[in-house]
């Protein structure tokens, strides 16, 4: 049982580790490198490489929650059961549900925006509703993400407290 314990343990850092690897330190070096090299045309770079990794961690994470629910279930039927296992299993599916979110339509609107503007959106006039969209959905994937990693931070101090 302890093993199954360490590998959920294991499971979850590397979900909650990689959101904030990728939030604190992967877009801000990556912004910061590429507006450095091309003040004109970094920014739009930096997002569009970003975009593309954040969306293969989403995938991954995916994998990562079918994976975590898997232990649980495991544990729970060789005993003892996880303490506040509903707990766990909708805060999981909250998780999930925000990154299919982020991966599925959020991320694909963003593309459509970009892909409709002949230069950047950073170009367009602050009134430009593509701008004011690209905010809003900029925004929304960015509370998504610290939802998600507050909720990956709650279930390791659940798995944490178990005995």
């Amino acid at each position: 049982m302890f093993g199954l314990r360490v590998a959920s343990l294991v499971v979850l850092a590397l979900w909650v580790g990689g959101l904030a690897i990728l939030g604190f330190v992967a877009a801000p070096a990556i912004f910061a490198s590429l507006e450095g090299a091309d003040p004109a045309a970094g920014r739009a770079l930096a997002g569009l490489v970003f975009g593309s990794v954040f969306n293969r961690f989403q995938y991954l994470s995916l994998a990562i929650a079918a994976i975590f629910v898997s232990l649980l279930i495991l544990r729970a039927l060789l005993g003892p059961r996880p303490l506040r296992l509903a707990w766990r299993v909708w805060t999981v599916a909250a998780m999930v549900v925000m990154s299919a979110v982020t991966v599925f339509l959020i991320s694909p609107r963003i593309d459509r925006l970009r892909a409709g503007v002949s230069g950047t959106i950073a170009a367009l006039p602050d009134g430009d509703a593509r701008k004011t969209e690209f905010g809003r959905l900029h925004a929304l994937s960015n509370v998504l993400m610290l939802v998600t990693l507050a909720g990956g931070v709650g279930l390791i101090a659940m798995e944490a407290k178990d005995s």
